[in-house]
């Protein structure tokens, strides 16, 4: 599916944002993040590379990489900018565009996941799996590189995330802290979850094994869930079962609850 996104009017938006910030001490991280550079993947590319960066690898030579990858798959920078604009949807605590870029670690995880995600197609595991603990070590964020990712994607806060190698979530899902889409140590071969469209799941869920979490469905917190959960529908508890219509609240929600 092809981005909607125009990411030349997204920089110069995000540009202008960054220049209204008038605190001195913030304003050299706008700075050297936003202005100093003239595209969204420019952008990306170098926040990737300082985030990344360790004595083994240099930020310059990450910054590189990304870039040459960015250059070869322009999807990618597409889903991250439509990853910060579901993100500025959703949450009421991202005030504007380039909060999440500069400090939001679940969306700069994703972006790792997806450069990632690339290397391990392209046969480069090792270094797949450097960025996959790197990630680790700085968000205490845990995504194999392997697994398959759609647009359009919030995690908010972020710190416990756990998604497995084989699992699989499609376009405008959200997940919150300490979410665990894992297996359930019985299989091999295809052993993690499939979260479907507009899925939402809430902090501290534990989803295990092959089972498929329908769309638009609604995962509460601290919920473990074992089986199969149909589009539409509400889960809670340990195990989870489904809420009646009549207990779900219907309540409007502008964005999703922090």
């Amino acid at each position: 599916m092809s981005s909607t996104v125009n990411l030349d009017q997204l920089w110069r938006n995000m540009q202008a944002q960054a220049c209204s910030c008038h605190d001195p001490l913030i304003q050299d991280v706008f700075a050297t993040n936003i202005g100093d550079h003239h595209s969204f993947s420019s952008g990306l590319a170098s926040l990737l590379g300082t985030k990344l960066a360790d004595r083994s690898i240099s930020a310059t030579a990450i910054t590189r990489l990304v870039t040459s990858i960015l250059l070869e798959v322009p999807g990618i920078a597409e889903s991250a900018a439509e990853d910060i604009l579901a993100i500025h949807d959703r949450d009421p605590a991202c005030p504007d565009l380039v909060t999440p870029f500069l400090f939001f670690k679940g969306w700069q995880a994703l972006q790792v996941h997806r450069i990632a995600h690339h290397l391990w197609q392209k046969n480069r595991r090792h270094l797949a799996y450097h960025f996959q603990s790197r990630v680790n070590e700085l968000f205490a964020i845990d995504i194999h590189p392997a697994a398959r990712l759609g647009r359009r994607l919030s995690i908010d806060h972020g710190t416990g995330i756990v998604i497995g190698e084989t699992c699989i979530i499609e376009d405008d899902v959200s997940l919150f802290q300490d979410v665990t889409l894992g297996g359930t140590g019985k299989l091999t071969g295809n052993r993690h979850p499939i979260v479907r469209r507009g899925a939402m799941i809430g902090s501290g869920a534990k989803v295990l094994g092959r089972l498929i979490i329908g769309e638009n469905a609604r995962i509460g917190a601290a919920s473990v869930v074992l089986e199969d959960i149909p589009a539409n529908a509400t889960a809670v508890g340990n195990p989870a079962r489904i809420l009646e219509p009549s207990k779900v609240s219907t309540a409007p929600d502008a964005k999703l609850p922090s």
